[in-house]
Parts: C-alpha cells; sequence; structure tokens
C-alpha cells in the first residue's frame, strides 16, 4: 500500500511538472499561424461558391447590370468581411501575445490549440449569420452562436497571457510582466474580444428586433477599439500617476512641515 501511495504521489507530481514544461515558441507559432490562414481562406472559399450570381440570373432579373446583382448578395459580403476582421483581430492579438513570450509552457500549448479549435469554427459562424432570414429566430440564434465561438476563442487566449503571468519570470519579457509598461495595454487588448462578445450575446437576448444591426456594428466598431485602446490606456495610467505623484508630494509638504515646527509647536 505504500508502494502505491509512493507511485501516486510520484505520477501526479509528473503530471503537474509536465504541464510545465518548456515548449517551442516557434512551433506554437508556425502551427497558429497556419490554422489562420486556412481559416481565413475557407471563409473566401465559402464566398466564391455561394455568393457569385448566376450569369442567366443577371441578365434576366438584372438585366445585365452586374453591380446591382452583388448589392443583393449585401448582407452575406458583410458577414464574410466582418468574420475575417474577427479573424485578422485575433490573429494580432495572438501575435502581440507570443511576441511579448519568452518561453512557452506545456499547458500554455494546450490553452492555445483550444483557442485554435473555437477559431477554427469561425467560417461556420460566418455560414450561420449569412444563410438564415434576416429578423428570424434562427438568425438571432446564429448570432448567439457566433458570439460563443468569438468568446471561447478569446477567452482561451486570456487564460494563455494569465498562465504567462504565474511565471513571468520565466515565460514573458520584462517589459511585459505585471507592472511593466506594456502590461496595461496587453491585458486590456485581450480583454476586449471576451468582453465584447458577451455584451452582444446578452444584447441579442434583450434586444432581438436589432440583433443582427448590433453584431455587424461591433464587427465594423472593434477594429476602431483597437486603434483607440493603446491612447485610453495610455491617458488612464498618465492620469493615474499624476494623481499618485501629487498625493505624494502632499505627504512630502506635510512632513517637511512638521519636521520645521518646533517639539512645544508640534505637541501643541
Amino acid at each position: 500500500g505504500q508502494r502505491d501511495e509512493e507511485e501516486e504521489h510520484h505520477s501526479l507530481g509528473t503530471f503537474t511538472f509536465y504541464l510545465n514544461e518548456p515548449l517551442s515558441k516557434e512551433r506554437v507559432e508556425a502551427f497558429s499561424d497556419g490554422v489562420y490562414a486556412i481559416v481565413a481562406t475557407l471563409l473566401i472559399l465559402d464566398i466564391c461558391e455561394d455568393n457569385v450570381p448566376d450569369s442567366r440570373e443577371v441578365e434576366e432579373k438584372f438585366h445585365g447590370s452586374l453591380l446591382e446583382a452583388l448589392s443583393e448578395y449585401g448582407p452575406n459580403y458583410l458577414a464574410y468581411f466582418g468574420s475575417f476582421v474577427t479573424i485578422g483581430l485575433l490573429w494580432f492579438v495572438h501575435h502581440s501575445l507570443f511576441f511579448y513570450v519568452r518561453k512557452a509552457t506545456r499547458l500554455m500549448g494546450l490553452l492555445n490549440i483550444l483557442s485554435l479549435a473555437f477559431i477554427g469554427g469561425l467560417p461556420l459562424a460566418y455560414q450561420l449569420t449569412s444563410e438564415f432570414a434576416e429578423k428570424s429566430h434562427n438568425e438571432i440564434e446564429a448570432i448567439q452562436v457566433s458570439c460563443v465561438i468569438t468568446f471561447f476563442a478569446s477567452i482561451f487566449q486570456f487564460a494563455m497571457w494569465t498562465t504567462a503571468l504565474l511565471h513571468e519570470g520565466e515565460t514573458l519579457k520584462p517589459f511585459a510582466r505585471y507592472g511593466g509598461k506594456e502590461h496595461a495595454f496587453m491585458f486590456a487588448k485581450l480583454a476586449l474580444y471576451p468582453c465584447v462578445s458577451l455584451g452582444v450575446f446578452f444584447l441579442t437576448c434583450l434586444l432581438s428586433e436589432f440583433s443582427t444591426a448590433i453584431f455587424h456594428l461591433t464587427q465594423i466598431v472593434i477594429p476602431f477599439a483597437f486603434l483607440a485602446l493603446r491612447i485610453f490606456v495610455r491617458i488612464s495610467l498618465n492620469v493615474i500617476k499624476s494623481v499618485m505623484s501629487l498625493s505624494r508630494q502632499k505627504v512630502v509638504l506635510l512632513e517637511e512641515e512638521e519636521a520645521c515646527l518646533s517639539p512645544t509647536e508640534t505637541v501643541s
């Protein structure tokens, strides 16, 4: 019995140590880039297969005008561009994350695989949001499924960052560690997509009539939010630093006044 307990304790220790073992950062990045590239390619293949008007239809229904025929597929193209932007921005966040990572671990690799599994579901999200009729119950559910896929794809990226912070001395570069100049901005970037996807999910539950407009509007706004995020974080950090410096100056002035006072004045 004692031997079995020792073997069980040894196996648990080996499993814990196995998750913290280093993993090739270059292999993780190469595999991730390949998945992102394939997923982005699948989106345009769906466009070419399902959303190109037939030549007879252009002649008969739209009197030979190709632009009018393409305008009928406008919502499908909008869904495509929104999905492509989502993939592009998630890849950008992934690139930023591994730019600050000095050494990856096996646990980070596992979380990266889970994130890529939901990234691979984004073509499904595109098909769901472009196929169903507007303002129908199925369209609302399709948008909610898309929000869930985006949420899990991004939350596992956030989990990778949290895992790296647990061993930041080994895994992260100095300027990206807790308290570093890039830490706050990286935290905000990784938290943006999970918060937005959850917000859109609950808004579609409350405002079902405007669910499609809300979903596509957020897909368009998020790239501008990424551009404005660094400015917002910089301004917030400068405001916090100025408030902290003012409070320190007040403390120093009070200490200097107390030092200038005589002992009798201090007692009084």
